[in-house]
Order: C-alpha cells, then sequence, then structure tokens
C-alpha cells in the first residue's frame, strides 16, 4: 500500500510540474524601437482618386484614435514627436463580389491599400516603409451603393489596425 502511495504522489507531482516548468509564456507585450515614445501622424493624403472626399480624414481620425487607445505610444504634435507616420491612400476599388442567379450583384467589396512610412524624427532615419491592403463588404441587394460605408468603415478599421500592430510590434 505504502508503495501505491508513494507511485500515485509521484504522478501528482510530475502532473502538477511538469506543464508549470514546461510553459514559455510571456507577458511582455509589443514593444517600438528604441526611443520612439512619441508618434505623430499627418492628415493622410488621398491619392486614389475615387472621390471620396472624407476617405483621408476619417482614416487619420480613426488610426489616431487607435494609437491612443492602444497607450504604447503618446501621440504628440510633430515638433514633440519622436516618431512619425506618414500615410498615402494609393488606391481605393469597389467590386462585385456576389452576383445572384438574375445576374444581380448582391454583395460588393471595397478594396484600401496604403503605403506607410515610419520615420524616427529625432535620427531623421526611415524605419520602415510598407503597403498595406484590407477589405470590408457590403450588401448593394437593397440600396445599391447606399450602403457603401458599411463596407468602407469595415476596410477602414482593419487597415488602421494592420498598421497599428506593424509600428507596435515586428521589432
Amino acid at each position: 500500500m505504502n508503495y501505491l502511495y508513494k507511485i500515485f504522489k509521484f504522478f501528482i507531482i510530475i502532473f502538477i510540474f511538469l506543464p508549470a516548468v514546461s510553459c514559455n509564456y510571456s507577458f511582455k507585450g509589443a514593444s517600438p524601437p528604441d526611443g520612439i515614445k512619441t508618434i505623430y501622424i499627418p492628415t493622410i493624403r488621398d491619392e486614389s482618386g475615387f472621390g471620396l472626399p472624407s476617405l483621408g480624414e476619417d482614416l487619420t481620425t480613426l488610426l489616431k484614435n487607435k494609437f491612443i487607445n492602444d497607450n504604447t505610444l503618446e501621440y504628440a504634435e510633430k515638433t514633440q514627436a519622436d516618431g512619425m507616420l506618414n500615410v498615402v491612400i494609393k488606391s481605393f476599388t469597389d467590386e462585385a463580389l456576389v452576383v445572384t442567379g438574375n445576374e444581380t450583384v448582391s454583395r460588393r467589396k471595397v478594396t484600401i491599400t496604403v503605403s506607410a512610412d515610419f520615420t524616427n524624427l529625432r535620427k531623421q532615419k526611415n524605419i520602415w516603409k510598407r503597403d498595406f491592403s484590407n477589405w470590408g463588404e457590403y450588401d448593394s441587394s437593397t440600396g445599391g451603393f447606399s450602403k457603401r460605408d458599411e463596407g468602407v468603415k469595415s476596410a477602414e478599421d482593419k487597415i488602421t489596425d494592420d498598421i497599428l500592430l506593424e509600428v507596435i510590434s515586428n521589432w
């Protein structure tokens, strides 16, 4: 009986401590490059030629708010900032996604492509330059293009998430 108790005790210890020892999890979050604690984002220029007049301003506001809410970098004006994120909208497309049997477009897809340039203002050095592209879709069967804003908001949300993650991680 004493022998079985020792074996039982051994397995309990193994099952409790082995997973704890083998886990290699870190609570360290993403970190920006050394010396970058504040960021400036100028108004995003729209060079897409698509004709949505508020697209650049909407993307700028959304991106700034995501940085402020994320709190990894503090938002600052250019004269106070360590880094600058310059973004340009290169293209905007709106295309048919789902065509029904009677050749009616029931869903459409908008795609936004931007070029982003992240610069260390203190060292006057480019950190990275990347293109980002993301999409959103919307129902066009009932309202035609009137529901386009739903797809645009979805694409804006995704692309600003992509940019934020690239700035605060991947170092």
